[in-house]
């Protein structure tokens, strides 16, 4: 069984480079969410605990078998611990033999920002230059890069409540030639915008980004709300936008649609990808990808990185299943 570590995805990223691990990523997820009805499909498995939330992340079609773990813990900071950490696994459908097993606390940040990007080519202008980050936690910066290769952007507005992470998203973005514009509040970050991502930790409802807010069409791709009693959007923006959501189902529960009424339908982001429905902000006004993270992008993910790797020759073979003369002798182990 193939296991991947830390070191083994920076490996891989750091030989085929971020640009084209994006764009790859991103077709991956496009092939992937084009064979929608392939795929058994379920809302994430959650066990909401005191201060976070655990999840189990499954899903699968004829031929590979994925899950991951994944956490999130707002106050885990405080403690000098990571709000969220994720490993995962592929495997093989037929059999349920388990082919690999790896780190997803750094791909599950990639796949978010490859994931928002690729909504993004399809839903906003192709002419946004402008993207404003209201939260520069840990997607920031993986959020911009992914930006970056769809779209010639000049500028990116940012702010957070905490002045440290602010200060920590300017410093790793000094390498690239961008014009960085730090803002004093939410309000003041959204202004020119052609492009707003909302991603804040707080497990809670909360009003973020408010329709006053909005002074022209944009594309809002929100990340943060993403369990149940947690949203970012004022309800009257979501009520007067488009909304786009990953799988309706798991959005009704996660989403900042929860603020709305139970029998409330939208579009889903593989119609938009197979073409049955075309939307774009220059034509349909503001639009609102409500992402609240789905297994099918961990599923593209894994798929891509087992792939890679074994092109690579990249991780290690461990013996984590029983290799046996008589399979069904398991006792003879001992």
């Amino acid at each position: 069984m193939l296991v991947l570590e830390i070191e083994d995805i920076k490996t891989l990223i750091s030989k085929i480079g971020y640009k084209e691990f994006y764009l790859e990523l991103i077709k991956t997820m496009e092939e992937d969410y084009s064979a929608w009805e392939s795929f058994d499909k379920c809302p994430r498995v959650a066990n909401h605990v005191d201060g976070g939330v655990i999840e189990l992340m499954p899903i699968s079609n004829d031929t590979l078998y994925s899950f991951k773990y994944v956490n999130g813990h707002p106050k885990n900071p405080t403690q000098h611990k990571m709000t969220v950490m994720a490993t995962g696994q592929l495997s093989l459908t037929k059999t349920g033999e388990p082919l690999m097993f790896t780190e997803m606390t750094l791909l599950t940040a990639l796949r978010t920002a490859a994931n928002s990007a690729m909504a993004a080519k399809y839903l906003a202008k192709k002419d946004s230059r402008i993207l404003t980050l209201i939260g520069t936690g840990a997607q920031s910066e993986f959020q911009y890069l992914a930006f970056s290769y769809i779209f010639d952007l000049k500028e990116v507005r940012y702010y957070d409540t905490d002045p440290k992470a602010m200060e920590k998203f300017a410093t790793n973005m000094s390498q690239y030639n961008i014009l960085l514009t730090p803002c004093k509040d939410a309000y003041e970050a959204t202004q020119g915008a052609d492009i707003v991502t909302t991603c804040t930790a707080d497990k809670r409802y909360q009003t973020v980004l408010t329709k006053d807010m909005i002074q022209k069409d944009v594309f809002i791709n929100a990340l943060g709300g993403d369990c149940p009693g947690k949203t970012e959007l004022q309800k009257e923006l979501v009520e007067e936008s488009t909304v786009v959501v990953e799988f309706l189902e798991q959005a009704k529960i996660e989403g900042e649609i929860q603020q709305l009424s139970s029998s409330f339908t939208c579009t889903e982001i593989y119609e938009i990808i197979r073409g049955e429905k075309q939307l774009n902000v220059a034509t349909h006004g503001t639009i609102i990808f409500d992402s609240v993270g789905f297994a099918l992008e961990d599923y593209s993910v894994l798929r891509l990185i087992y792939n890679l790797a074994q092109k690579n020759n990249i991780g290690k073979e461990m013996n984590l299943i029983p290799k046996l003369n008589d399979v069904k002798n398991l006792f003879s182990l001992l």
